[in-house]
């Protein structure tokens, strides 16, 4: 018998910029993440494209992110499935040399 996987998660705090030039994630300021991206934010948009790029970045699916707060503010609270602190933590050694 194989012993079962341990799914892993996280959450995060992330200032979304909306209407930006460009999608990226800026920098880490007081332990959040400052993530700009192109979509506006009415019907939902901002907050797909947020979803699509913080699944990217992590390397995780999009269903493993979920705005658990925030949906219609600017500070969301993320929980992120499938990642685990050393994986964050290398995530932001990378956002901070860029």
């Amino acid at each position: 018998m194989r012993p079962l996987k341990e799914e892993s998660e996280i959450t995060i705090e992330v200032h979304v910029q909306p209407n930006s030039s460009r999608d990226v994630i800026v920098e880490l300021q007081n332990s959040r993440f400052r993530v700009k991206v192109t979509a506006p934010p009415e019907g939902g948009k901002a907050n797909e494209r947020l979803i699509e790029i913080i699944s990217r970045a992590l390397g995780v699916s999009k269903s493993g992110v979920k705005i658990v707060r925030g949906g219609k503010s600017r500070l969301k609270i993320l929980k992120i499935m499938g990642v685990n602190r050393d994986k964050l933590d290398f995530f932001i050694k990378g956002l901070r040399q860029d």
